[in-house]
């Protein structure tokens, strides 16, 4: 794992099949640690044992369910969280201790908006750390592309395009320091955006869409 914040830390990167690179990201709490996505690492895994475990494990969509969900859950007794819309989903590998359905806070300081679009149920989370920094998790909302640029997470036959630009309109009224997505395009997930650009770059994304 490598720190990339003072209280957050991003796993190893994996391909769960070709042409997708995603990575997970464990926020270190004094009141439980809260994992955004998810890893097929083991090795990553132990080393979040190293770092105080997992109390909470945040989904932003179905797409991140994997075996790992009931790993993480019988080590740590991580609570998982997704959204209502994808219950179904969930219960074939393991059904949620909390289920979104509106914009709302939980653990104290992690915001939970739903952005459906890309998935029924596709979540984004923002997080106001201790550090003073807000940092933001899009899933694939919104994600890193090749180019740089953020991107809508349009999938042609899955996503719902005006739901998706209804989501990215909300995601654009933010102002957040740090945007992290779980798939990704380049060398990374993650960017620095500065509060006054984020609206910028979405507004590129949804020019694109």
């Amino acid at each position: 794992m490598k720190q990339i914040q003072s209280d957050l830390w991003e796993t190893d990167v994996e391909s769960p099949f070709p042409g997708l690179t995603t990575h997970a990201y464990l926020l270190t709490r004094d009141d439980g640690n809260v994992l955004f996505y998810n890893t097929g690492h083991q090795r990553e895994i132990d080393r979040m044992a190293e770092l105080g475990g997992v109390a909470c494990h945040l989904l932003s969509h179905q797409d991140e369910l994997g075996d790992t969900i009931n790993t993480i859950h019988q080590r740590f007794g991580a609570r998982l969280g997704g959204h209502v819309r994808e219950r179904e989903e969930f219960a074939r590998v393991r059904n949620p201790d909390i289920q979104f359905e509106q914009r709302e806070t939980i653990l104290g300081n992690v915001e939970v908006i739903p952005t459906p679009g890309h998935t029924p149920g596709s979540t984004c989370f923002q997080v106001t750390s201790p550090n003073g920094l807000r940092y933001l998790f899009t899933g694939d909302t919104l994600f890193m592309a090749d180019s740089g640029e953020w991107q809508a997470g349009f999938i042609k036959g899955m996503s719902d395009r005006d739901e998706l630009r209804s989501s990215l309109e909300l995601l654009g009224t933010l102002e957040p320091d740090v945007v992290i997505s779980s798939a990704f395009g380049g060398s990374s997930g993650f960017m620095e955006v500065g509060r006054k650009n984020w609206a910028e770059y979405v507004e590129r994304a949804l020019a694109r869409l």
